[in-house]
């Protein structure tokens, strides 16, 4: 799904940095994109849920980072 979000930024020419976000406690988001001095924090997921993103996350970058679950049926 990495690649295939790699592909679509390289067609749409969405340049970013892309990162992986893990803490001490094993919480994680699949892929951090840095754009235009924001971060994005992307989870993957096959089915489409309400998903949260950790508590860590929100505490670091509450006020300055996105958060979005991606899935196939999104367009």
């Amino acid at each position: 799904m990495i690649v295939e979000r790699l592909k679509m930024r390289t067609y749409t020419k969405l340049y970013a940095n892309q990162y992986f976000w893990r803490t001490w406690k094993q919480s994680e988001v699949d892929l951090v994109e840095e754009r235009e001095g924001k971060l994005f924090g992307c989870e993957f997921k096959w089915k489409r849920n309400v998903i949260m993103p950790p508590k860590e996350w929100n505490k670091v970058y509450a006020d300055e980072a996105t958060w979005v679950a991606i899935h196939p049926t999104m367009p």
